[in-house]
């Protein structure tokens, strides 16, 4: 029996090495002791009787928590796309409102030049408008 007992104390202790490492070979990697007997290829009631086993794997849980390395790299990749899409939309609000100002400027030249131009016309003064043209790099009279 003695036997039996340390290949289960050695199965648990690398199924627990595994999943602290984030190497799963027999469950989804996360930490619970379901995936630690299961890992470990024995039953429920066979980890269950591993007391200092369970102690260690309870404390290692309790110290680091439940979330494994890779699922830590995912949530740092997570917050950081997180950071620059929030980066990026403070970006484009402050582009738009930007791009709303330039065409209210626009608008307002626009219907000003408008006046001026009827103004002028109004005091007999003829205005030869400007045309430009795509592709062409001098304006037209």
């Amino acid at each position: 029996m003695e036997h039996r007992a340390v290949q289960t104390s050695a199965a648990l202790r690398a199924a627990m090495k595994r999943l602290f490492a984030g190497q799963p070979q027999r469950t989804d990697g996360r930490l619970t002791k379901q995936n630690l007997w299961q890992e470990a290829g024995v039953s429920r009631a066979t980890m269950n009787r591993a007391q200092t086993i369970l102690a260690e794997w309870d404390a290692h849980v309790a110290e680091h928590g439940t979330t494994t390395r890779g699922e830590a790299r995912c949530d740092d990749e997570i917050a950081d796309l997180k950071r620059k899409l929030a980066d990026k939309a403070r970006e484009s609000i402050t582009l738009q409102r930007r791009l709303d100002a330039a065409a209210t400027a626009i608008a307002a030249l626009h219907h000003d030049n408008t006046l001026l131009r009827e103004d002028l016309a109004a005091h007999g003064v003829t205005v030869i408008p400007l045309h430009r043209s795509c592709g062409h790099e001098h304006d037209q009279v």
